[in-house]
């Protein structure tokens, strides 16, 4: 792809913002980060630019901002984009028959753990959960097609956490989102504020 330059010979920022998105779009779809912090709003651009043929996309993000017991805090940026399960999608079809029984809104548990395993959009629940699942707030993101829910979960113990799941219950439930990670260590008093969003694109 060549370099588009304005008149003087500069670069169009314009067109570099575009290549950009659209390379990490790619990285994205492979379900791999880039290198480096990344922000939730550089990968919903990102999401945006992503080929969709006849078919509506549900992609997750996850990010993370770790503070500790002393109040030292870092923001983790956006630490996973893998994968929306097939228990949600069939979640899906029985609430488009029976909200009352399947409500939607039901999806805002957040729960963490220490499993390894690779995540798979078969997968029903976390491997290793530990500690007690906290209630996410929910809200529309930046824009109408995307879903967010906030958590902050304080630990208990020392652990290296290194996986993520948001559930339509408090316990048991239906898995939407199994996310792993490179671990984050947590000791007692320590939090992890978690923001799950995902994008829903209609077909092109």
């Amino acid at each position: 792809m060549g370099q588009t330059r304005d008149r003087n010979g500069r670069i169009k920022d314009g067109f570099w913002q575009r290549f950009k998105s659209w390379r990490l779009g790619r990285k994205i779809a492979k379900g791999k980060l880039p290198r480096g912090r990344v922000t939730s709003a550089q990968v919903m651009e990102a999401i945006g630019t992503l080929r969709r043929e006849n078919a509506i996309q549900g992609r997750g993000v996850l990010s993370a901002v770790l503070t500790k017991q002393n109040g030292e805090r870092a923001d983790l940026g956006v630490i996973s984009v893998q994968k929306i399960t097939t228990a949600f999608r069939d979640y899906i079809v029985d609430a488009l028959q029976n909200s009352t029984t399947h409500p939607l809104s039901a999806f805002r548990y957040h729960g963490c753990g220490t499993g390894s395993t690779a995540e798979a959009n078969t997968q029903t629940g976390l491997i290793t959960e530990v500690g007690a699942r906290v209630e996410g707030t929910q809200a529309e993101g930046s824009t109408a097609n995307i879903y967010r829910s906030v958590a902050t979960i304080t630990f208990s113990g020392s652990y290296a956490i290194t996986e993520h799941g948001i559930f339509s219950a408090s316990s048991n439930g239906t898995l939407m989102d199994r996310s792993l990670f490179s671990a984050i260590n947590v000791a007692s008093g320590d939090s992890i504020k978690f923001t799950y969003e995902a994008t829903f694109n209609a077909e092109a």
